[in-house]
């Protein structure tokens, strides 16, 4: 049991028995595996970490978005423990089990839009987006995929193929899955034809429909993936129109829309799924991450006509839709409706927005506060008129916060954001403390 309710620092970082065991991860675990804080987990509840050496953390990283509801979240436990006692798994390809079934059900009348759907579940958002682009191109008989700059949609060879940043998803994995195509992302910020929103007339998207009359065409395309709010790209949000474009032009060219929802699902941003905001209906939508609060899982949700274009047998696993992640998941989503996490996530990211402009008035190296929800980005720079990238400032700031106690994690194409994805059972009080530790170490850094 955690004892404290916020941050407590009870030794140098890391501590002596985590050092014990990052010396056998030397040795034992391949060096690929990245790890963003130096300390080994004894236990976690809520928005707390407490690490082997009694250290106590404030988590804002949310295991990069897994834990929207907290950890170990008392129903989720309960009902993986009711789960565990009558069958771990069976596997769904052999024997079939309700859960699933269950699973399927609930999230087809949670996801936006009118028209009969279908899900299948697998293991891992990079899985997902694999089983989607499988069923696209089966439905379309087209081959290939666009996806956006700044995108990440996993680690397989394909999920890398259509990931925009280089080091480290691709870096000497080569070569990459074939007609895979990139298309500028609505990252008005940084826009990529410099030019300034709304007077730019969407020339992203004229882009797009010029990429479709040119370089590629409609006959090539089984679909468009697009992030409703891009993650590792840098938490970046686009205009509402800019949804609307990317669904009207995959309905005109018979390409299926395919939403990845798989970091900003399940309450994150303040509704359900992210691309509520945008009045949009996907043709299919990927999920994980938040979907059973770090039971692996993911899913693939979308248009039933679509769905069954794949033969029997040509998409799922062994693993896909176990019984301990389908009976967490829909604890998940009891949880986020009887608790209200959708608006306790607007709260939480109307709070860290108003303290990061707050921010943006003190301190010159804040270049861009963006955000849906609890889904927040805080773009830093050595100068707001070049908007030259901050990185190395970021890496600092990030070193200070997690020594007194807070863990954020960076994000952006060139390293400088800063992201939010605080459980949404964050209390105000620890919410305060993270926000003013935050500021304390741009304040420190920066004079």
């Amino acid at each position: 049991m955690i004892e404290y309710s916020n941050a407590k620092i009870v030794t140098q970082l890391p501590g002596p028995k985590s050092k014990e065991l990052i010396a056998k991860r030397e040795k034992y675990v391949a060096k690929g595996v990245s790890n963003a804080v130096p300390v080994f987990v004894e236990e976690a509840k809520g928005a707390l970490i407490k690490d082997i050496d009694g250290n106590v953390f404030l988590d804002f990283a949310g295991a990069i978005g897994v834990q929207n509801v907290g950890h170990c979240d008392d129903g989720v436990v309960e009902a993986v423990k009711e789960q565990v006692e009558k069958y771990i798994h069976p596997c769904f390809h052999v024997t079939m089990y309700e859960p699933y079934v269950a699973l399927a059900e609930k999230l087809i009348q949670k996801i936006p839009g009118d028209s009969l759907k279908k899900a299948m579940f697998a293991n891992s958002g990079a899985e997902a987006v694999e089983n989607a682009i499988k069923i696209a191109r089966a439905y379309t008989k087209k081959t290939g995929v666009i996806s956006l700059q700044g995108s990440f949609h996993g680690r397989t060879n394909m999920t890398m193929s259509i990931t925009s940043k280089y080091k480290p998803y691709k870096n000497g994995f080569g070569p990459f899955a074939v007609e895979t195509y990139k298309t500028d992302a609505a990252y008005c910020y940084r826009c990529a034809s410099g030019k300034t929103y709304p007077q730019c007339n969407m020339a992203c998207i004229e882009k797009l429909k010029t990429m479709l009359k040119t370089v590629i065409s409609k006959e090539m395309i089984a679909c468009l993936i697009a992030e409703p709010v891009q993650g590792e790209g840098g938490f970046v949000v686009p205009p509402k129109e800019y949804f609307k474009a990317l669904r009207e032009i995959c309905t005109e060219n018979n390409i299926v829309f395919l939403i990845d929802e798989v970091q900003a699902g399940f309450a994150r941003t303040g509704k359900m799924f992210a691309h509520e905001y945008y009045d949009v209906e996907a043709d299919l939508v990927t999920l994980s991450k938040s979907i059973a609060n770090g039971v692996p899982l993911s899913g693939v949700v979308g248009k039933s006509e679509i769905m069954d274009s794949a033969c029997i047998g040509g998409i799922g696993g062994t693993y896909g839709g176990s019984p301990l992640g389908c009976v967490a998941a829909l604890k998940v989503i009891e949880k986020i409706e009887k608790d209200e996490l959708c608006k306790k996530a607007e709260e939480i990211g109307e709070y860290i927005i108003e303290r990061l402009k707050e921010f943006e008035k003190k301190y010159d190296v804040v270049g861009d506060v963006r955000g849906l929800g609890a889904m927040v980005g805080l773009e830093l720079v050595k100068d707001r008129a070049t908007k030259e990238p901050a990185a190395d400032l970021v890496k600092k700031i990030i070193a200070y916060c997690l020594n007194k106690g807070v863990i954020f994690l960076n994000a952006g194409l060139l390293g400088n954001v800063i992201r939010f994805l605080p459980p949404l059972v964050m209390s105000r009080e620890q919410l305060k403390y993270g926000m003013d530790t935050l500021e304390e170490a741009i304040k420190e850094l920066t004079e």
